[in-house]
């Protein structure tokens, strides 16, 4: 089993990804085959907590200020086709919302992972190495700023390995801060002279952000990493305002079309014929157009209750994408 110590600074890098899910989804399920073990010091979860709303708030706000500056480079270059250029960042930027629930999502999931990994508590001789790797002005402590939580993180790491059998537990220390905990002016890759000899031992390794993660977790399972990436290689791309409103406008065109020949049914069988004769004069130019535009078979009908029932339901949701309230199925 792969014992794995991740810095908050990695996993904020991971749920900022739109990719993230491919390591989240791996990582979840080697847990789950008892493969590889999570060790999970609360500042971890707690600083995970305390920055989300700000890491997400700066990925929407990041991408609605790339969209200001596409359409400020538009106002001032123009071009032929500038419309059309301004209709698709427009619809582009209909996605926002979208994409930061995709972050949303990527910290849920990490967060899930967290809570169920092994919580690791720091002991008095933790807390002592602390202090002395700070008089001693070592890694983390060797730049001028705080860096108790770092110096905490990677004294929890050492005391794991301690008490392993490293040849068949190997463990593992990733984090994507760079300056605290590795080399200064060379590899980043490797961990800082001060903290080398703790990864100098077979079976412990250090690893620089979602890549060092990506390299660490290869070595381990190899191919089988690879299976699991394949299995859950997906993205889920928002749709553009285009695509969405198309499909509320085919189901729209459905629905009224089923409660059209209703109607007109129902007068008929209560012996209303001028006023079905009515309905059908008014609606005929209607019936034309979604009949001439909707040809494949069972299209227009006729349809089950469920059949039915899904049409609507589909409709009331993307009415409420598009910013109707709930259940508004008028037509």
């Amino acid at each position: 089993m792969l014992h794995l110590l991740v810095d908050t600074s990695t996993w904020l890098d991971l749920a900022k990804r739109r990719d993230g899910q491919r390591w989240i989804v791996a990582i979840r399920v080697l847990v789950h085959q008892s493969a590889l073990e999570l060790l999970v010091p609360s500042v971890v979860i707690d600083e995970c907590e305390r920055n989300r709303a700000r890491v997400e708030a700066s990925m929407t706000a990041s991408i609605e200020q790339r969209f200001k500056l596409i359409k400020q480079d538009l106002d001032e270059y123009g071009g032929t086709d500038y419309e059309q250029a301004l209709k698709l960042i427009d619809e582009l930027a209909h996605e926002v919302p979208l994409i930061g629930a995709m972050t949303t999502r990527n910290f849920d999931e990490v967060l899930d992972l967290l809570r169920a990994g092994r919580t690791v508590q720091a002991t008095d001789d933790d807390h002592r190495r602390v202090v002395d790797r700070g008089l001693s002005k070592r890694a983390p402590f060797h730049r001028s700023r705080n860096s108790v939580a770092d110096a905490l993180l990677i004294e929890l790491f050492a005391s794991q390995t301690r008490t392993a059998d490293l040849f068949t537990e190997p463990h593992a220390f990733v984090t994507s801060n760079s300056e605290d905990f590795s080399l200064t002016n060379g590899d980043k890759r490797q961990p800082h002279t001060d903290l080398a000899p703790l990864f100098a031992i077979q079976g412990s390794h250090y690893g620089l952000g979602v890549d060092g993660l990506n390299g660490i977790l290869l070595h381990n399972f190899g191919a089988e990493l690879e299976d699991l990436f394949l299995e859950s290689d997906f993205q889920e791309e928002p749709r553009r305002l285009v695509e969405i409103s198309a499909a509320e406008q085919e189901l729209f065109d459905r629905v009224w079309y089923h409660r059209s020949l209703q109607r007109e049914y129902q007068m008929l069988n209560e012996g209303h014929e001028e006023e079905a004769e009515r309905d059908f004069r008014i609606a005929r130019a209607g019936r034309e157009r979604v009949e001439a535009r909707y040809t494949e078979p069972g299209q227009l009908g006729p349809y089950t209750d469920f059949e039915l029932g899904m049409l609507n339901g589909k409709l009331s949701a993307l009415r409420w994408v598009l910013g109707a309230d709930w259940d508004f199925l008028d037509t």
